[in-house]
């Protein structure tokens, strides 16, 4: 493996004072960007594609100020704007954009830049994303994930700074996803190349993303580690976006020691909060894998909650079950099957669900 100079893996990308005017929004991101992986989610509409373009140089913008490394690209405040060919940016379009006349080998090599980045010659790419066997095929006689990975090594070739992917597995279905995900980690390890990866798949953003950009309307609505972000959304607009599987109603009756007690319907639950005042409405957002059931009885563990509940219905959701529950308002749990099939869980079966306080997010309202 070559390992990338200080100034490959210091690369970093300003985004300030964006501002498109789209159909129904308008797109305004102020964000700094430093490798590798910065996933932009959001659901489609928020502005994820427009971002992306307006990076690469194929879009202009009403206000936009945008810098790559020491690199101004886009500065509407005095007129700049470096086009798209000289901007050292790689893009992978939804579509993928590949020749459908043109082999594989022919397409890798259209803008190969062999004066680039020493790293990324013809025959590592080929051998990096594993297509050495496709190159003499046409582009119609592959598979959903060989196209993938064929536009992915077409990027590379053109020995980009930075590299922009839209979408590029949202096509796949999860078990092809999973053969192409790796690919991209090691693009990631071995270059150091900052990605900007959007999507709006949490499988995706979890197994890839080092940061997380949520996007709501066309506006930043959170940033940080994507773990931090799924499991505390910044609001209830984000909240839904993540999909949290469980988002209630409650009142916080009681304060202290930074625990709080919120009363949820006619169900008390307990959750780290030093910063709510008894009798403070809040939402209660609780995601369904922090959710674990027993059933015959309440052993003692360090969860703080422990929630009687009936099971309404237990259901396949992709390789997992996800167990509706009643416990006094309706709360989500996700099992693997073979979990599921250990408690045997049928509708009516009493359970104890068990929730930690630190997994109980409370959003003001």
């Amino acid at each position: 493996m070559v390992e990338a100079s200080p100034k490959e893996a210091e690369v970093s990308l300003l985004l300030k004072n964006i501002l498109l005017p789209l159909t129904d929004l308008a797109l305004e991101v102020t964000v700094e960007v430093r490798g590798p992986i910065t996933v932009i989610f959001g659901p489609s509409g928020s502005g994820k594609t427009s971002l992306l373009d307006l990076v690469a140089g194929l879009r202009c913008a009403k206000s936009a100020f945008i810098q790559l490394d020491d690199d101004v690209l886009t500065d509407t405040g005095n007129g700049t704007f470096v086009p798209p060919r000289r901007r050292g940016i790689g893009y992978v379009p939804q579509d993928l954009a590949l020749f459908p006349h043109l082999s594989v080998r022919r397409n890798l090599l259209f803008g190969h830049r062999p004066e680039g980045n020493r790293q990324v010659t013809f025959d590592h790419i080929v051998d990096l994303l594993e297509i050495r066997p496709l190159i003499h095929r046409g582009v119609t006689q592959l598979s959903g994930g060989e196209r993938q990975r064929v536009a992915l090594a077409r990027a590379l070739l053109a020995s980009p700074r930075l590299l922009l992917l839209d979408e590029p597995l949202a096509n796949l279905d999860l078990p092809l996803k999973s053969k192409v995900l790796p690919y991209l980690r090691r693009i990631r390890d071995e270059f150091h190349l900052p990605i900007l990866y959007v999507t709006h798949d949490r499988f995706e953003t979890l197994s890839l993303a080092d940061e997380l950009v949520v996007l709501v309307n066309g506006r930043v609505a959170q940033t940080g580690p994507p773990r931090e972000v799924f499991s505390r959304p910044a609001n209830l607009d984000v909240a839904g976006i993540l999909t949290v599987e469980t988002i209630q109603p409650g009142r916080v009756v009681r304060s202290a020691d930074g625990l709080v007690t919120i009363a949820v319907g006619n169900t008390a639950l307990s959750a780290v909060s030093a910063q709510l005042s008894p009798d403070a409405n809040v939402h209660v957002c609780i995601r369904a894998e922090d959710v674990i059931l027993l059933k015959g009885g309440d052993a003692p563990s360090s969860p703080r909650n422990h929630l009687a509940a009936t099971v309404n219905s237990a259901t396949p959701d992709g390789n997992l079950m996800r167990v509706e529950l009643d416990c006094g308002f309706p709360l989500v749990a996700l099992l693997t099957k073979q979990a599921c099939e250990e408690l045997a869980l049928a509708s009516g079966d009493r359970v104890v669900a068990l929730v930690k306080a630190q997994s109980v997010h409370l959003i003001p309202r």
